[in-house]
């Protein structure tokens, strides 16, 4: 037995690692998701009473997953149908998790299934972000609701939802043939789930959804190691999430780019994202994930905002533009030409973005940036007031009435 880890803290590192191991396994047995996490919920009621009194098991989870199949097939026997699906369920009762081998990746391919059944094209996508953050992160339904800024009601309503629709709709627990079709939203998922985190949308930053992010992307790499936009996506996050330390003040407020003490920035992230990074560019597969891990990789390698290579940035966005022209690219691009030359002509591009961004905060920051260097400071205050009012974080508030107040009194 353990006796030097306290329950809870062996608790919470269940939960993170093996939750969704042990909901994969059971569900892809199961075929029924609901009933997978009724067990577990049931397995980790038994684990409090059982722990308590004779101390944490060598292998907890080995343990957990066996109290919740003996849970599962006590439900099951009580159904009278048992005995006609018995080979159903001769896996469920054969199966032993001691046995299971983390470098043989049994266990985790059974994740793998699941993240693509959490991300299934009939799903919607906010449902498909909830699903893969309660089934594979193990978060409750409670804090991805308050993530999203949405009552627990709500949330728990789509999580109800997607399961159903995913046992009616009879969605199979496969990896589907057209791989890297699929492949592309179990990506885009997790990356919403980054950057809901990383550009709070919706209210303060969340760095629990960043590193929950992480989490699951380097789960996904080790499932599928030879992806190249899986290493280019685990590198973007990786090197915007090393900047977290020097993104924010001592009194909170929010700190730019240019403004940031790169001393502070994790070179263990930066390390790991730029080899990352640099791996997949090799397979000569270029998507969108990898272009934008090449253009924060430049920001990494330069010693301060000033000796940035702009001009490589700007290359690598034409490229990106070329594979994604959205106008959220377009808007990035015309800053990194604003750093080497800026006109009425840039802005002139600016504005005819407006059309189709006039709800989107940073551009209304970007554009009173554009204006201050082409001193319009009026047009530039009426700027940084749209900006504010299209946002409900407070950090970035606090940073840009900052700005406001420093252009009403110049």
């Amino acid at each position: 037995m353990v006796k030097n880890a306290s329950n809870d803290e062996v608790f919470n590192a269940i939960i993170k690692n093996h939750w969704g191991r042990i909901i994969a396994l059971l569900s892809n047995i199961l075929h029924d998701i609901e009933l997978a996490e009724d067990v577990m919920q049931d397995a980790i009621e038994s684990a409090l009473v059982h722990w308590k009194k004779n101390g944490v098991p060598e292998k907890p989870e080995a343990w957990l997953f066996t109290t919740a199949k003996h849970k599962a097939l006590d439900n099951l026997r009580r159904n009278k149908n048992f005995q006609s699906k018995i080979n159903q369920y001769k896996q469920l009762l054969e199966v032993d998790y001691s046995t299971k081998k983390e470098d043989e990746y049994s266990i985790p391919d059974e994740r793998l299934r699941l993240i693509f059944t959490c991300c299934h094209p009939a799903l919607e996508q906010n449902v498909s972000v909830a699903l893969t953050l309660q089934l594979l992160g193990g978060l409750t339904t409670v804090e991805i609701a308050n993530a999203f800024l949405v009552k627990k009601e709500t949330m728990a309503q789509r999580l109800v939802r997607g399961k159903r629709k995913i046992k009616l709709a009879g969605i199979p627990y496969v990896v589907p043939e057209q791989f890297q079709q699929r492949l592309d939203l179990v990506l885009k998922v997790l990356y919403l789930i980054f950057n809901e985190g990383y550009t709070a949308s919706n209210g303060d930053h969340r760095f629990d959804l960043c590193h929950e992010a992480i989490r699951l992307t380097e789960i996904l790499l080790k499932l599928c190691p030879k992806e190249a936009e899986v290493k280019g996506l685990l590198a973007l996050m990786l090197l915007n999430d090393s900047r977290r330390s020097s993104r924010f003040a001592k009194d909170g407020g929010f700190v730019s780019l240019e403004n940031q003490d790169r001393s502070l920035w994790s070179l263990s992230q930066v390390r790991r994202g730029q080899q990352l990074i640099q791996s997949a560019l090799k397979q000569k597969y270029i998507g969108p994930y990898q272009l934008q891990a090449a253009i924060s990789a430049i920001h990494s390698e330069a010693k301060d905002y000033d000796s940035t290579n702009w001009q490589e940035i700007i290359l690598i966005f034409d490229e990106l533009l070329k594979v994604n022209a959205s106008n959220v690219i377009k808007l990035n691009r015309l800053v990194a030409v604003s750093e080497l030359n800026i006109d009425d002509v840039l802005l002139k591009e600016l504005n005819e973005l407006e059309v189709d961004l006039n709800s989107y905060q940073p551009f209304y920051a970007v554009k009173a940036d554009f204006l201050v260097k082409l001193r319009q400071y009026d047009a530039a205050k009426q700027s940084l007031s749209k900006a504010i009012s299209l946002t409900n974080n407070s950090q970035i508030i606090h940073f840009l009435q900052n700005k406001l107040n420093l252009l009403h009194k110049s």
